[in-house]
């Protein structure tokens, strides 16, 4: 309701507030006066996510992040000695106001390190023994230090979690919508403390520094499960770990949710049930392929078909599908596992990636020989995807016969709705865009000026933009006789096929990203 502009946040608020019997604080002051501030201690206010507005002895009023967390409020009354009470407050506020009375991040380095005695381990001491890693991992401001990391970037909506280990310093950076943003870094010395207790829950060789490892953790956070994707990689200063989120929600998505233009979405939908062929799609890491093949597997899923995927590795679990994690090391990989899938008696075939000929000989043959094919390549756009096979050695009159379809996607920023105004966007980057000085003219243009909301950034959340290549008779043609790319490209236009520029010029004229986004990704 709030995305679709029937309802404002404030409104909102004032109603949770009403119904929960509390007082609404609209515009809470920007500085607080400093004996409020000391009736609550720093390790409350950031543990809890509340901050003291006015008290005394008896009573202490709070803005919380979480007015529904009753039990956390109790405890923090009887921990506190006095009585609290929840004020209802815009969450975004309450964070930034908690930032500045409190300090950046769940906890700050130097209240941990105090927490624990040898919690931080001699930054110059080299050599560790399996048991002196576990117990560093094991001291309970590190565990606590990890989970709050941990949890924050989920209340973040952030895609992956970087632990960065350099020679003076130790970053955490979480990706939120495509960016990167860094919190205030823990000290250098817990690098080593931290690294470990992310490989003790990611099951891995906590003594095992020289090589790269992968893992998986599932964890309860911000009520509710999450998989985090773990890669180790050892470097000059250390072990630099990234935690990839999953969330589990994208695999519930229903085609008709990721965005498309209904026209793309009724094609794409018409391919995924056909009886065989090859949809490829294509773009970037990080672009939403998965997402949108788990969708078209979800259109499809029904205990009449039996599917198949190879991935690497398995993402998202997707209940009906068996679900093959490859191995290069012992030998499966892509091309074995869609071997071994073709004795297996499949209706459908989803592919990770198709990265060498002989996994993309295999899926033509496979598409070939009655089966429905899902895969992704990594090209800038629908036409290359084509001629991508073609470099890959298929013989084009494979590609002609067994494609039905490219879509190719991008993910960019979206404006945020509650700071979003109109602007006239510089000469220089209508140019790079291909528009005239008209242009600026003759359609609005919009930003986000930056507000609590999203962080002072000006972008909240993140838009598609899709590019759909069918495979017509012509295109069929065109590909049989060894079409260059830029032929494939004037074909597709002549048919009145979109590009993605195209489609974010039309998501920029709607008001839902800005020009600067469509250039970087498009």
């Amino acid at each position: 309701m709030l995305a679709q502009g029937r309802l404002s946040r404030s409104e909102l608020l004032a109603a949770i507030a009403l119904q929960l019997g509390s007082e609404y604080v609209a515009a809470p002051p920007e500085s607080l006066p400093a004996d409020v501030v000391k009736l609550l201690p720093a390790h409350f206010a950031r543990h809890y996510g509340v901050l003291p507005l006015r008290g005394d002895a008896r009573c202490l009023e709070l803005l919380v992040l979480d007015p529904f967390d009753a039990q956390s409020l109790a405890e923090l009354g009887f921990a506190l000695g006095r009585e609290v009470r929840a004020l209802v407050c815009d969450p975004a506020q309450v964070e930034r106001l908690l930032r500045r009375h409190y300090g950046e991040g769940p906890v700050q380095a130097a209240e941990l390190v105090a927490a624990g005695p040898g919690c931080a381990p001699d930054p110059e001491t080299r050599d560790y023994t399996p048991a002196d890693l576990a117990a560093l991992a094991g001291q309970a401001p590190v565990i606590r230090f990890v989970n709050l990391v941990l949890a924050q970037a989920v209340r973040d909506h952030a895609s992956d979690i970087h632990f960065e280990p350099f020679e003076e310093e130790f970053k955490i950076r979480y990706r939120i919508d495509g960016v990167l943003h860094e919190m205030t870094p823990p000290a250098k010395a817990l690098a080593l403390p931290i690294a470990s207790r992310l490989k003790v829950l990611a099951d891995l060789d906590i003594a095992e520094r020289r090589v790269p490892q992968d893992g998986r953790i599932r964890a309860s956070l911000v009520d509710h499960a999450v998989d985090l994707r773990v890669s180790t990689l050892p470097t000059q200063f250390g072990e630099s770990i990234v935690l990839r989120v999953l969330d589990q929600s994208a695999v519930h998505l229903e085609l008709a949710e990721l965005g498309m233009p209904p026209e793309v979405r009724t094609d794409v939908e018409r391919t995924v049930r056909r009886p065989h062929g090859i949809l490829i799609v294509t773009g970037p890491t990080g672009s939403g392929k998965t997402t949108t093949l788990y969708s078209g597997l979800r259109a499809i899923n029904d205990i009449g078909l039996k599917l198949l995927t190879a991935e690497d590795p398995v993402e998202y679990e997707l209940e009906g599908a068996l679900q093959v994690p490859v191995n290069p090391g012992i030998g499966l990989t892509f091309a074995a596992a869609m071997r071994a899938f073709l004795r297996q008696d499949p209706d459908v075939i989803m592919v990770g990636e198709v990265r060498d000929l002989e996994t993309a000989q295999i899926a033509m043959q496979a598409a070939l020989t009655g089966h429905l094919v899902l895969t992704t390549l990594h090209t800038n756009d629908a036409p290359a995807a084509v001629t991508r096979l073609l470099d890959l050695g298929v013989e084009a009159f494979l590609v002609a016969t067994a494609v039905e379809g490219v879509l190719a996607q991008r993910l960019v920023r979206r404006i945020c709705p509650q700071c979003r105004t109109v602007r006239v966007p510089p000469p220089e980057l209508l140019r790079l865009a291909g528009g005239a000085p008209e242009d600026a003219r003759t359609g609005e243009f919009f930003h986000g000026a930056g507000c609590p909301a999203c962080a002072q950034t000006g972008y909240r959340g993140r838009l598609g933009l899709f590019e759909w290549l069918p495979m017509t008779e012509a295109l069929r043609e065109r590909v049989n006789v060894g079409a260059t790319e830029l032929e494939i490209r004037q074909q597709a236009q002549r048919e009145g096929r979109r590009s993605l520029r195209a489609e974010g010029w039309r998501a920029i004229h709607a008001g839902e990203t800005t020009l600067e986004e469509v250039l970087a990704h498009t």
